[in-house]
């Protein structure tokens, strides 16, 4: 056998002795139902406590920087987003209504925004600004973001990088791979096991982002110009195998199969 399979089936075997089946959230209408594998020594508190103390540091940097937005008009525009879309959290997962939400507007040219483990939310200026995005195209965007929050993709990475760790280095002993051995095994490792899934988890914050959006009341048509428009300013994005990210044909065609599951949502939220 391919020493590269050998030490993705050693990685695989030792990635799952270490860890237990959980289901974050519940499958809402668009019927997210994926189990997630989560290395049985990293806890939700754990990641939770170590992305908060990076938060405060990016907003104590941005502080510094006089970037840190707290008054404009898109910082107010922010802020109520946020809130009819944290309230329908709980639809997802219950203990999201105690969790201790952030929210923060950095003035950058960045076309970024993220939610990072425990509800801490960045969004950057250069995204609403650059992309000109209405209120529910911003919607689709951060209820994607929070959606990554809600079934704890970080910590699920963090358990597979922890995993990979540990098989490649057992099996680099094992096998006698040297250097150059390891960092084929390592990159095969990388396309067998972690790549898929993070699509997966991209294509599961959209489809969540869309339910959370509709039910905040924003139209969930709004996700497909987003990304049209997120396809336009990216110009040249590497192939659909190559990336973590779906490609936005693939990304649009998922949420266009979503949207009539979801409708019905934002038409009773707009009553």
């Amino acid at each position: 056998m391919n020493k590269t399979l050998v030490v993705s089936a050693l990685s695989a075997a030792l990635l799952l002795a270490g860890c237990q089946s959980v289901n974050t959230t519940s499958g809402g209408a668009v019927g997210v139902e994926r189990k997630q594998y989560m290395f049985s020594m990293l806890s939700a508190q754990e990641v939770d406590s170590m992305y908060a103390q990076a938060y405060q540091q990016t907003l104590s940097q941005a502080a510094s920087q006089g970037v840190l937005d707290k008054s404009s008009r898109n910082a107010q525009r922010v802020q109520t987003i946020a809130r009819r879309l944290i309230a329908q959290a709980p639809v997802f997962r219950a203990d999201a209504a105690q969790w201790n939400w952030q929210v923060n507007l950095i003035d950058s040219e960045e076309l970024n925004a993220n939610c990072g483990p425990g509800g801490k939310i960045i969004v950057y200026s250069g995204l609403i600004e650059r992309l000109q995005l209405t209120d529910a195209e911003l919607a689709a965007v951060m209820g994607h973001e929070i959606a990554h929050a809600l079934r704890e993709h970080s910590r699920e990475a963090m358990s597979k990088a922890y995993g990979t760790q540990m098989a490649t280095q057992v099996g680099a002993a094992l096998l006698g791979l040297g250097d150059a051995g390891k960092q084929m095994a390592d990159t095969g490792v990388e396309y067998l096991m972690m790549l898929p899934n993070s699509r997966s988890n991209e294509n599961e914050a959209d489809i969540i982002g869309l339910e959370l959006s509709a039910r905040a009341g924003y139209d969930p048509n709004a996700a497909i110009s987003l990304w049209q428009k997120m396809s336009k300013a990216g110009g040249g994005a590497p192939p659909e195998f190559m990336s973590t990210h779906p490609s936005s044909s693939s990304r649009i065609a998922a949420l266009q199969a979503a949207i009539p599951k979801v409708m019905p949502l934002y038409q009773q939220a707009r009553k």
